[in-house]
């Protein structure tokens, strides 16, 4: 089958790439985030009563989501975020991948935020933090963070496409440090610029891969309408399949949905 062009002529369809929707969910607060402490991997960090509330009202709002994985890193505060959103959903198992674990901060690892930032290494992670390692010997650099949690997405990513098929949407559970890094690769970004990027306590933030770029969807989405997310229900013909494309002009965005209390 052929497409028309302007002149008459027809082209070939194109094999299009098929297109899974990935959902980055950052823990909810911790008691070291509300005491401004940087917990990394210190095991026995749970949510807050604060982040105990966000993560059920992020699982609420994602309930409609019909979701084909949750991964999560192994540290308790993902966990508990993750264990909220899988709760009540039949069949689904949380995994766990130490790969999206938090960046292993060493010797800064249960320091004050604002005694850190007196440290001369501070203003190399604001600015440079390409070439930022973390002291002691349980320490990385932000680029290996990135490194290893970049290829976990994508394996991931790849074995539940297919599982599951293109329209798949899984949740990655994470945290605010790694997940910044993983939008920084999906946008094209240099590390250096990726402390632009805001990523809040239970925030979701979107990223479709395809077969030649990602498409970044949303980011630090704390309360936005889901609806989007549900993939299409299928029909009796086959349905095309995504394209990996960029819209030229931006396109008309998705579906339209009326806004409640509204008749204009």
């Amino acid at each position: 089958m052929a497409a028309p062009t302007g002149d008459g002529h027809s082209v070939p369809h194109r094999r299009l790439a098929a297109m899974t929707t990935l959902l980055l969910l950052r823990h909810g607060r911790t008691t070291a985030n509300a005491s401004g402490v940087l917990a990394g991997w210190t095991p026995g960090v749970s949510l807050d009563e604060v982040g105990r509330g966000q993560a059920g009202s992020v699982a609420a709002r994602l309930a409609a989501v019909p979701l084909a994985a949750v991964v999560a890193s192994p540290l308790d505060r993902c966990q508990e975020t993750a264990t909220a959103l899988v709760s009540g959903r039949d069949g689904l198992k949380l995994e766990t991948d130490d790969r999206i674990g938090e960046c292993r901060y060493g010797d800064w690892t249960g320091r004050g935020l604002k005694e850190l930032a007196k440290e001369p290494l501070w203003k190399v992670v604001q600015q440079h933090p390409s070439a930022a390692v973390f002291p002691g010997p349980e320490g990385e650099g932000l680029a290996q963070t990135q490194a290893r949690a970049v290829t976990a997405i994508r394996e991931w990513d790849a074995r539940i496409a297919a599982e599951h098929g293109p329209d798949a949407v899984w949740v990655a559970c994470s945290h605010g440090d790694v997940i910044k890094a993983i939008l920084a690769d999906a946008l094209g970004m240099h590390l250096d610029l990726f402390q632009r990027i805001v990523v809040d306590p239970c925030s979701v933030s979107v990223v479709r891969y395809t077969e030649t770029r990602p498409f970044v969807v949303r980011v630090n989405d704390v309360g936005g309408d889901v609806a989007a997310l549900v993939p299409p229900k299928k029909k009796g013909r086959r349905r095309r399949a995504a394209d990996s494309d960029a819209v030229v002009g931006g396109g008309a965005g998705g579906p339209a949905r009326a806004t409640p209390g509204r008749s204009d």
